[in-house]
Parts: structure tokens; C-alpha cells; sequence
């Protein structure tokens, strides 16, 4: 009769254990994804740029169960772009998650500050202004920032006038870790902005001073200075991130702002 060496009969067992284990694991419940808050998302895009910088930020965010919503803004003044806002958010289901990229920010911060449905205010790579301030001070009060007359041009549209970046000079001033190819769409379907806007003054009492604020801030911007980013951030004691990218964080790094809209978003339930 042949008997099993010790080293064989400690090999079987070993491998009937890890059997076993793996048996077990396999009809352990997987567990389930934490379902989404049940709050409205509403994503505001900012100058030179139409909701499409959001498409991937989107996608995320209703693949996880979110109520998304990203309005196109007519970008031809902060009181205007605010009266329309606020009309829009009349129709969103309670509670509100409010968004802003870039001039965005200047938008919201005057149109939540009558809205009892907004809970919190994320900004993205946006202005943060304080009362009075304007989008054009803010971004002239620290260095850091290419537009300006060789990266810029205006069009006369009846009416008023439309600024656009300079196509050629697009992905460096605004979309610099952005593929080139997409850069150049970019490029190709800015939304211009009237640049009176730029220089109106936020009306009313900043919406960051009563509804909890979250800022993500680019350190490689040159649209908006970083220094500019995190002066206002700090001045909200919004919960700050920092992240290495250009002005075009939601198109370079949607995950990164999927993230902290997520944050937000728990946040307002509690």
C-alpha cells in the first residue's frame, strides 16, 4: 500500500482550503453600490465654452443615479445671466447641487442668493465674488492670466459685441492637458460672452456667505489666475481640492469633479 508523504497530504489540504475560501467568497452577496442622494445636480457652464464641457461629467454622475441638469446660459451679462438662472432653477426639484465653471461662478453666487433650493455651491475653476466685485477685477488682481488683446478678439453682434479666444490660441490659454484635437473643437463652438459682463458688479449679498461652498481649483490655469482661485476659495472657507490642470478642469478631469460634486451632494443629506 503506498502511503502520501507529509508534504503531499499538506499540499491537498492546503489546496481543499483555498477551494473552500474561494467557494465562499463566490456566493458572498456582492455589495451594493451606494445609491445616490436624491438631490438635483444642475451643472452652469461659463464663457467660451456651452454645456459640453459637462457631457462626461454627466454621464457619471446619472450612471450613479443622479437628477442632472446643464442649462445653456445666453452669457450677455451677470444681472441677465442671473434673472436667468434663477428663473431655471424655479422648475429643478429640491434640493440643488449648484455647479459653476469659470464665469459661471460670478452667475451663481448672485442667483442662489434668493434660492431656498439651493443646499450647496461647487465651484469649478470659478469665480468666487465677494459683494460689488466684478469677474474683471478679480481676474486682473493677480498675475497669471494670458487674455487679454493678443489672445482675444471682439465681434459686434446687434446690440452689444462678443468676445472669443483667438482659436490658435485656445488650448494655451484656456485647455492646455486637453488632446489637441478636442481642444480645437473647442475652439470651434466657443460661446462668447459680452464682455460688459465682465465688468458688472455682483448685485446683492454672495450666495457663499449662507450656503455651504466646495472649491476645485486648477493649478496650471491661465484663464484664471490659481492665485485668484485660491484667494477666493479661502475667503469662502469653501472645502478646498487642488488639482494640476488648465482652466478646462471638467473636459481635462471629470472624475476629479464627478468627486467633489459627490462630496457635496452627501453632504447636503445629512
Amino acid at each position: 500500500m503506498h502511503r502520501l508523504s507529509v508534504s503531499t497530504r499538506l499540499g491537498s489540504q492546503l489546496a481543499l482550503v483555498v477551494t473552500l475560501a474561494a467557494l465562499a467568497q463566490a456566493c458572498t452577496p456582492a455589495k451594493a453600490a451606494e445609491p445616490a442622494p436624491p438631490v438635483s445636480v444642475v451643472l452652469v457652464h461659463g464663457a467660451l465654452t456651452d454645456a459640453s464641457v459637462w457631457n462626461t461629467v454627466t454621464k457619471t454622475l446619472q450612471g450613479e443615479g443622479y437628477t442632472v441638469l446643464a442649462p445653456a446660459m445666453p452669457l450677455r451679462g451677470l444681472a441677465s445671466d442671473a434673472a436667468y438662472l434663477a428663473s431655471y432653477l424655479e422648475s429643478v426639484p429640491s434640493p440643488v447641487v449648484l455647479v459653476a465653471h469659470s464665469w459661471a461662478g460670478q452667475v451663481v453666487t448672485q442667483a442662489a442668493t434668493n434660492s431656498s433650493k439651493v443646499k450647496s455651491l461647487v465651484y469649478v475653476a470659478a469665480f468666487q465674488p465677494d459683494d460689488g466685485e466684478t469677474a474683471g477685477a478679480l481676474n486682473g488682481q493677480f498675475p497669471g492670466s494670458k487674455l487679454g488683446p493678443d489672445t482675444t478678439q471682439v465681434v459686434p453682434y446687434p446690440g452689444g459685441n462678443d468676445l472669443y479666444l483667438k482659436p490658435d490660441k485656445f488650448r494655451e490659454v484656456y485647455a492646455g492637458d486637453v488632446p489637441a484635437e478636442t481642444a480645437a473643437v473647442m475652439a470651434a463652438q466657443q460661446r462668447p460672452i459680452d464682455p460688459a459682463a465682465l465688468a458688472e458688479p455682483l448685485q446683492g449679498h454672495a450666495a457663499w456667505h449662507t450656503i455651504d461652498s466646495w472649491a476645485l481649483v486648477s493649478t496650471r490655469d491661465f484663464s484664471i489666475p490659481t492665485a485668484a482661485l485660491r484667494f477666493m476659495a479661502q475667503r469662502a472657507h469653501s472645502r478646498t481640492e487642488e488639482i494640476d490642470s488648465s482652466h478646462a478642469i471638467p473636459v481635462a478631469h471629470p472624475e476629479a469633479v464627478v468627486k467633489i460634486i459627490e462630496e457635496a451632494a452627501r453632504a447636503t443629506v445629512k
